[in-house]
């Protein structure tokens, strides 16, 4: 195990994770604020501070231990979910889809945010490959934060957005899946189902949608 290799690549993405699960977990609480829930902003949770949201567990150990064992070809972790009484907004059944959404919506914000990063980077010849691995590994992180995170089933934001968008009954028996959805989840991604599946076709298209967006900077720089 090279351990310097492994400090390097914790030190490049460190900012990445940190900016990713910060602003998706604040852009869920600001939407909750928006459509008339302040739980988040009562629990001082609306806030860009990265402490507020990191889980030890979900956010460090479990991601590290991860990393170790398996030298880095399985990774999984999670944030401090924002809390949110659905109950409080105006139209619950309504606003949970722009609530849930605003998360990954967010990670997708920041992912052209580091692709312009990187254009920009490579335009100036900055020749210090650790901050152009930095910008690369913060399109990476949130590409993946946010196909993840769309994979419709409860407790994820896209499983919040389907029980949104279905018709009452049918999203009532969606909704009885959450209490065990982590699990299943979890065991989906170990399967290789989330990643072959959902995830990495979905972070294709999106990349893709990402660099024809992004045509007209690289003409000017390049």
């Amino acid at each position: 195990m090279d351990i310097a290799n492994i400090i390097q690549t914790v030190a490049i993405y460190a900012l990445p994770v940190l900016f990713a699960i910060t602003v998706h977990e604040a852009a869920h609480g600001y939407a909750a604020r928006h459509f008339g829930d302040n739980t988040a902003w009562m629990m001082g949770r609306i806030t860009l501070n990265p402490v507020k949201h990191i889980d030890p567990v979900g956010t460090i150990l479990m991601p590290l231990l991860l990393y170790f064992v398996t030298a880095g070809a399985f990774l999984f972790g999670y944030a401090k979910p924002v809390p949110v009484n659905f109950g409080h907004l105006r139209n619950p059944k309504r606003d949970m889809i722009w609530v849930a959404l605003a998360g990954p919506a967010a990670n997708l914000a920041m992912a052209i945010g580091w692709s312009v990063m990187a254009y920009a980077l490579v335009a100036m010849e900055v020749e210090e490959r650790f901050f152009i691995q930095m910008a690369q590994g913060g399109l990476l992180v949130n590409l993946v934060m946010f196909a993840f995170n769309l994979f419709p089933l409860p407790p994820l934001d896209g499983g919040r957005i389907l029980v949104g968008l279905l018709p009452m009954r049918q999203a009532v028996q969606v909704s009885r899946i959450e209490p065990y959805g982590f699990f299943i989840v979890l065991a989906l991604v170990v399967a290789g189902i989330v990643g072959d599946y959902w995830m990495r076709p979905l972070m294709e298209v999106t990349a893709d949608a990402i660099e024809l967006l992004l045509t007209p900077l690289r003409a000017l720089l390049f």
